[in-house]
């Protein structure tokens, strides 16, 4: 059979998915464990999340030094001396810390969950936080933030959270040098002690596991003693200054372009007809921005915008990179965009094709037990309804052009948003 290439093969669009289910189960120390059995390969990964972000610091950049310590060395155990304990069971360990949370990620074969959790029990409960390694950490982070702050559109997106929520908000607060260097081993022992140690926290694991493998985690995790949770702080509020800014920098030959607004988090009944909204505008390779700034006028590479939602609030941005005498005619085309999209209809065949989009990235998303666990975590910590996942199709295929229109006149209002741009116009 010869195929003919001018023909476009037949597709099914996709009206709706069903995620495997998840079980609870609860450790002896009432700590909660989400299983996801995905029983494709014979390996693991086992997240312990914890309630220790930014939001729970005194200190600037004491719960990113805190978390990313907690593998450098225990009572009884060196920093090359866990590495090597990991690398003998094949297994590599992540620290992520976030605004909101923190987590120590594990991956390993299922066969050697047991070992691996025992140094998991230790490294939650007897760090060190050795002065020699950590400021090797601090060493390296400075490198990497004096790389960075090179860079105009690292600029324009620290400044992009700064004006939205304030230096001083979690959200607002990026990593900064000279914070940094302050960081003792005091701050880094404090946090611990005040949020991490004998605190609450959540296991998520994914794989090839069953309820056995949740009796090896009780079996470590389960015996540490659990208190009450870290309060959570209720004075942090947003302050977004529209106030738009210019950083000019001679010697840049393209200007980084930001503009931005607080929005909303999942739990919004608008949170969907507004992801459909930025798709059309400049959520993927084929929005309106994408043709009209990139294919049309050939100022930029790429531009995009995107809804972030963290726990407590959500914000709207959008990103770009032109040449400096392009700057003023991308931001009137950017504005112009809005305008059509606040006044026209998004026609039937367009809207179909986002959706169609949008669904198929979702399903693609989902190939492994892990991207699973990813999808489950939006429910499991930041307490959506447990058929946020299975509905998200058909809800986004029920958003209606009139719908975007409203979405576009009520949060994409050019006058609301923050304007930045790096390197001059």
């Amino acid at each position: 059979m010869v195929l003919d290439r001018t023909q476009a093969p037949e597709f099914q669009a996709v009206s709706e998915i069903r995620l495997p289910a998840y079980e609870t189960f609860t450790l002896d120390n009432n700590v909660p464990v989400y299983l996801i059995s995905v029983m494709q390969q014979p390996v693991v990964r086992l997240e312990i999340i914890l309630d220790a972000g930014s939001w729970y610091e005194q200190t600037p950049s004491a719960a990113f030094f805190t978390i990313k310590m907690l593998t450098e060395g225990t009572k009884t155990r060196t920093s090359a001396e866990i590495s090597e304990y990991l690398d003998s069971f094949g297994a590599f360990v992540e620290l992520n810390s976030g605004p909101d949370r923190a987590s120590i990620v594990v991956y390993c074969l299922t066969k050697y969950l047991g070992p691996v959790l025992s140094l998991m029990r230790e490294v939650l409960t007897t760090p060190v936080f050795p002065e020699k390694e950590l400021e090797d950490l601090r060493n390296i982070t400075l490198q990497n933030l004096r790389v960075s702050f090179e860079k105009n559109a690292y600029i324009a997106g620290v400044r992009m959270r700064e004006k939205l929520f304030g230096s001083k908000h979690p959200y607002g607060r990026m990593q900064q040098p000279a914070a940094v260097e302050a960081i003792t081993r005091a701050d880094v022992v404090s946090f611990y002690e005040n949020v991490i140690r004998d605190r609450p926290f959540r296991v998520l694991l994914a794989g090839h596991a069953t309820a056995l493998d949740v009796e090896l985690v009780n079996r470590e995790l389960g015996q540490i003693p659990t208190s009450v949770p870290v309060s959570v702080r209720q004075d942090f509020i947003p302050a977004p200054d529209t106030t738009p800014l210019t950083v000019d920098k001679a010697a840049s030959v393209q200007s980084s372009v930001r503009l931005g607004r607080v929005l909303f988090t999942r739990e919004h009944p608008d949170f969907v007809k507004m992801l459909v909204t930025n798709e059309v505008f400049g959520g993927y390779f084929g929005s309106r921005l994408m043709k009209n700034i990139r294919e049309d006028k050939g100022f930029t590479y790429g531009i995009s915008s995107s809804l972030i939602s963290f726990r407590h609030e959500g914000f709207f941005t959008l990103g770009t990179d032109v040449k400096k005498e392009n700057t003023r005619q991308t931001l009137d085309e950017i504005a112009k965009e809005v305008r059509i999209l606040q006044t026209e209809p998004v026609s039937e065949s367009e809207l179909e094709t986002v959706k169609n989009f949008m669904a198929g990235e979702f399903v693609g998303s989902l190939n492994t037990p892990f991207e699973i666990a990813d999808r489950y975590k939006v429910i499991l910590l930041d307490g959506m309804p447990d058929d946020f996942l299975n509905t998200y199709i058909p809800r986004l295929r029920a958003v209606t052009p009139e719908e975007i229109m409203q979405m576009a006149s009520q949060y994409l209002d050019i006058n609301r948003l923050t304007e930045i741009v790096v390197g001059g116009k």
